[in-house]
């Protein structure tokens, strides 16, 4: 393991891999150590999904507009039906990768919560190696030409008054991958310190008292 990837120093957060046995409280995964790496693209997964939390804001009043013009004035706008759709899938996309540091997503735990902690970093460790990872890279393989094709082409909203330049949103998808992908290499990182990493290293006061002693 490189100097870049050793566990960092940081409270609970990091755990001694062979005192896992003593440690049947720490189950949850946010208890995973961090590396120097892991840290530094969770803070930016993060700030990025703080950022894009702003759209939700921006599809309610999107919602609220639409809803005025139709009922109100009578004048229902395909563009804003569109942006309502386009603003939604750009939220969720993107959200999916602020989920994973957040520790926000859905999980189906009555069977993990029986297993032992180092038990359950092993499960997480293949099953983003073999499902999550390569689920990532299928979704970039097929939506990178997915955008390019609607670029090239110039695609348009098929209805009338509808919004232009649709690879736009198409473009959502690949980002959304890579955001995730980024989101399980960063949780990769964690699971493979915890079960492969050195523990980390006792504070300097702790280290003297047991010199003193």
């Amino acid at each position: 393991m490189s100097p870049d990837e050793a566990p960092l120093a940081s409270g609970a957060e990091d755990i001694d891999p062979r005192r896992l046995g003593e440690q049947s409280d720490i189950t949850h995964h946010t208890a995973l150590p961090h590396t120097r790496t892991s840290k530094r693209l969770d803070a930016s997964l993060m700030r990025c999904g703080e950022i894009l939390s702003w759209i939700w804001l921006l599809l309610l009043a999107v919602i609220v507009s639409n809803v005025t013009l139709r009922y109100v004035f009578g004048e229902g706008r395909v563009e804003l039906e569109e942006l309502q759709w386009h603003l939604y899938a750009v939220g969720f996309l993107g959200g999916l990768s602020y989920c994973v540091p957040a520790d926000a997503h859905i999980r189906v735990d009555f069977l993990r919560d029986r297993l032992s902690p180092r038990m359950q970093a092993w499960v997480e460790l293949y099953g983003i190696l073999l499902l999550l990872l390569p689920f990532c890279g299928l979704v970039l393989v097929f939506a990178v030409p997915f955008v390019a094709e609607s670029w090239a082409s110039g695609e348009v909203s098929p209805s009338p008054g509808g919004l232009p330049a649709r690879w736009l949103i198409k473009a959502a998808l690949p980002i959304g991958a890579a955001l995730l992908t980024i989101a399980y290499v960063s949780r990769l990182l964690r699971v493979s310190s915890l079960l492969f990493g050195a523990p980390a290293p006792l504070p300097r006061s702790s280290a003297i008292r047991g010199e003193d002693e």
